[in-house]
């Protein structure tokens, strides 16, 4: 008999996740380690979700459906940045071809299966997409150079619609103006929030006409988000567990801002930020001792990096042998993102809902016993 519930509560998540969010009813509850073992393609049953974009969370996008088009207004959300322009303009008819010039910009048609619309890239370093690869190999989707030596001629033969350029890339984007074709500002990044950094998939959406797709995914990806953070916060509170972010980076400490979109990660998963009091909202570096003084004594240690190899707690300790001392590397909680074989930065910011999980699994196992992490990793 037990089995026999087992196994239909299992079947019962498993319709309750390919009926979409209209279906859902107060009797199904789901917890975050049944959610999380279900990976279908979410964009298949798009047809039960709206047609419709409303944007909650990211701050840096804002869409409204007028009589002459749909408004889009796209801005810096970081909350450190000066007050800047605010790029808005009507859409009224779908786009299909696209150039990409970062990493996540691509992510964000990945998670949606439109890489068919990217044309143009900018640069293969950090590209881990293998229909991307594919594409750049039989000349679906080409190069057009690198920030401040684009090959103009490429960009217009790839008859793009739209341009996405980075606020955090710096000279270059200007000759693009040259071609005539508009140039968008994607800004997802900034967003201090996990879920408005997903958010930004919903312009992709907006923007290829497959708005449905976008919001079925989105919505996968917050109820995953939530569910998970909502158990995490019903831990006693004196389960909590410290955690120190970064390492020495040339002349100090490198770390995730207090305010920062990894900092509310660090919280929704059950965990204290030893640098919670910075007022940072991106990464800092601070004085190596001041940081060192304060992680000494936590629980667990996040940090990244490209390695080529195995990157281990004897790596840690062979660049500053203060690292071994430590409690974090004494009791093995140093969680790890090689960035040279995960694809953090091409995916990781629309998938805040595994970053989470990620630290979770971390901190409070027995919430997910059989979710395998996806980015961060204990490292030995």
């Amino acid at each position: 008999m037990r089995h026999a519930a087992i196994g239909l509560s299992l079947l019962a998540s498993a319709l309750l996740l390919s009926c979409g969010t209209k279906e859902r009813r107060p009797e199904q509850t789901v917890t975050a380690n049944e959610l999380y073992l279900h990976h279908d393609t979410v964009w298949q049953h798009a047809d039960d979700y709206s047609d419709t974009i409303e944007i909650r969370y990211a701050k840096g996008l804002s869409v409204s459906y007028e009589s002459d088009g749909i408004h889009i207004a796209i801005s810096n959300p970081d909350p450190a940045a000066a007050s800047g322009r605010v790029e808005a303009f009507v859409m009224t008819k779908p786009a299909s071809r696209f150039i990409c010039t970062t990493a996540l910009q691509v992510g964000n048609f990945e998670v949606l299966g439109l890489e068919d619309r990217i044309v143009g890239m900018n640069s293969l370093r950090n590209l881990f997409s293998p229909q991307v690869k594919a594409q750049m190999a039989d000349g679906r989707t080409v190069r057009i150079g690198k920030e401040g030596n684009f090959d103009l001629e490429t960009v217009i033969a790839a008859r793009p619609d739209y341009i996405f350029v980075s606020a955090s890339k710096h000279g270059g984007f200007e000759a693009l103006k040259e071609c005539g074709i508009p140039l968008l500002s994607h800004h997802g990044y900034k967003e201090t929030d996990p879920l408005g950094q997903a958010e930004w998939i919903k312009l992709i959406g907006l923007l290829t006409g497959e708005t449905r797709r976008a919001n079925a995914v989105f919505a996968d990806i917050e109820r995953k988000y939530l569910t998970l953070r909502d158990e995490v916060a019903r831990l006693d509170s004196l389960s909590r567990p410290t955690i120190i972010s970064g390492r020495q980076i040339r002349d100090g400490w490198y770390i995730a801002g207090g305010r920062s979109y990894l900092a509310q990660l660090f919280h929704d998963a059950g965990a204290r930020y030893i640098m919670a009091d910075n007022e940072d909202s991106g990464g800092t570096t601070l004085d190596f001792e001041a940081v060192y003084a304060r992680g000494l004594n936590a629980d667990f240690w996040q940090t990244d990096g490209s390695f080529d190899g195995d990157f281990t707690l004897q790596t840690l300790a062979d660049e500053d042998p203060r690292y071994a001392s430590m409690r974090a590397w004494k009791e093995q909680h140093v969680l790890f993102c090689n960035l040279t074989r995960k694809p953090y930065r091409e995916l990781a910011g629309v998938q805040p809902h595994l970053l989470l999980a990620d630290f979770v699994k971390a901190f409070h196992p027995e919430l997910l016993p059989d979710y395998h992490p996806t980015y961060y990793e204990i490292i030995k």
